[in-house]
């Protein structure tokens, strides 16, 4: 018995081709939204008077995020409990912003769409006031 195990789908090599090009788009893409986050991400710390190069410290790049938004960077571990980290990112974002003196609709942009967000705090006018305590 002769058996063939080729298979014949439905992708042929002008498929593939078109699945390649794709999938080098979206790396190309997704390349330069990091790139952006960094840049962007070393504005900010350099207005909030924290290092650049922060940014690029895996870690210690949410060090200096919770510093600057809580005033107390430790708080970064809590990203590490999952389920929390969700709401307690959101809730940085919030402080961030207001510790540009930003509004809260800022920070929830910053919270959903950060790589604009943060390059708009970043190159904008912005100016670094504080952590905001309620009272």
């Amino acid at each position: 018995m002769n058996y063939d195990y080729s298979y014949s789908g439905p992708m042929n090599s002008g498929t593939a081709a078109a699945f390649g090009v794709g999938m080098l788009i979206y790396w190309v893409i997704m390349m330069a939204v990091c790139v952006a986050m960094i840049i962007a991400l070393w504005k900010v710390y350099e207005k909030a008077g924290r290092p650049g190069w922060g940014a690029i410290i895996p870690f210690y790049n949410y060090y200096l995020l919770f510093d600057i938004a809580w005033g107390k960077g430790i708080l970064f571990l809590l990203m590490l409990v999952p389920c929390v980290n969700v709401v307690v990112y959101i809730i940085c974002m919030i402080k961030l912003a207001q510790a540009f003196g930003k509004s809260v609709g800022f920070g929830i942009g910053l919270a959903f769409l950060s790589p604009i967000f943060l390059l708009i705090l970043g190159f904008g006018d912005a100016q670094y006031i504080g952590v905001t305590t309620q009272e």
